[in-house]
């Protein structure tokens, strides 16, 4: 059957949407979907070892999230605006893509004043999309010092349907406990249920990890607008694995040991560079792969994933890998059972 926007709609209630995180990372419900007998099981994030033996694989995605989203007002008439950046275009002349809201009041030309002594001016030089825009930043420091001045002026860019303002909790708990490479606008939201005790119990039990890195934008949110899932194009974003890691995947592939992508962006990460025999090459470059049913995965056999919003691209990521009328059933049974949904919600494991 050939899917279609329309079969990925579902009510989720407004206030299974999670606004705050558990306690503790490893805290958060997790439901086991098995894809072999369609069993649904309730346990929690904490008790995902006892899928997994020794000599498997845990493949994260090690981007780190900046503090995207910065508050600055325009010249002459001080309208506060809402800058989202979104990637830097060029260091030396401090380029940037970012998203503005509202966009009306936002032209080629305008000046931008951040920060409460108006210690940061950036300039609009182009319209790349009716909300984007590029803009230059007026900054005479040294680049060491201009991106601390962005962290300084920053918040930790949690998504808007959290209708709160950041904390200082979020600028740690929107990040992976092994996030290292800075580039990330959103979090890979899987690898959040994960603590450092957590993964010192699958180093024990002899879990080996191999890291890749995703800087995830917003394409991976941009809604899908046509019914025709084959029409819809996805951003393209930053990925690179390394040769050492890509031989850990592959090291546990031919053993037959298990592979787990955690996340979403990982899954779409070990499918954009597939070899003929059906391992992963090292790769430095951009993936827009978007995976929808139907789809044969390569290397992964397992993957940890959140709930996400109907007609998301990363819900129909999840149905290629389940199959999905098992994974409408496990939503339905998600909302039903009251799980958290999106970014601070709880975790899915389909093995």
């Amino acid at each position: 059957m050939k899917m279609k926007l329309s079969h990925f709609n579902f009510k989720l209630p407004k206030e299974l949407i999670a606004q705050e995180p558990t306690i503790n990372r490893e805290d958060s419900r997790l439901m086991v979907i098995h894809r072999k007998t369609g069993e649904l099981e309730h346990r929690q994030f904490s008790d995902i070892l006892d899928y997994f033996e020794e000599g498997d694989v845990f493949t994260l995605n090690n981007t780190s999230v900046f503090p995207a989203r910065m508050w600055g007002n325009k010249e002459k008439t001080g309208a506060k605006i809402e800058v989202f950046l979104l990637r830097e275009l060029n260091s030396e002349s401090r380029l940037w893509d970012v998203l503005v809201d509202p966009a009306r009041k936002i032209r080629i030309g305008n000046k931008l004043y951040f920060g409460e002594d108006d210690s940061l001016v950036a300039e609009v030089i182009d319209n790349t999309t009716s909300r984007g825009r590029t803009l230059r930043f007026l900054f005479d420091g040294t680049y060491e010092e201009f991106r601390r001045k962005l962290r300084e002026l920053g918040e930790t860019p949690l998504p808007k349907y959290i209708n709160r303002s950041p904390t200082e909790e979020d600028a740690e708990r929107y990040q992976t406990i092994f996030a290292k490479e800075e580039g990330a606008v959103a979090a890979p939201i899987a690898g959040l249920h994960f603590s450092k005790q957590l993964m010192k119990r699958l180093e024990i039990k002899g879990i080996n990890f191999a890291e890749l890195t995703l800087h995830v934008g917003l394409g991976t949110f941009r809604p899908v607008e046509v019914e025709d899932l084959s029409k819809h194009k996805m951003d393209s974003e930053q990925f690179w694995i390394t040769r050492e890691n890509a031989d850990i995947v592959n090291k546990a592939k031919v053993e037959g040991k298990r592979v787990c992508a955690i996340g979403t962006t990982v899954m779409r990460g070990l499918e954009s560079t597939v070899t003929t025999e059906g391992l992963v090459k090292p790769f430095d470059g951009w993936t827009n792969k978007f995976l929808f049913p139907p789809h044969d995965f390569i290397i992964a056999d397992s993957m940890v994933s959140n709930f996400h919003g109907p007609q998301s691209t990363l819900m129909m990521m999840g149905s290629a890998f389940a199959g999905h009328d098992l994974l409408m059933k496990a939503y339905r049974e998600a909302v039903k059972r009251e799980y958290r949904f999106l970014a601070y919600g709880d975790a899915m494991l389909i093995l």
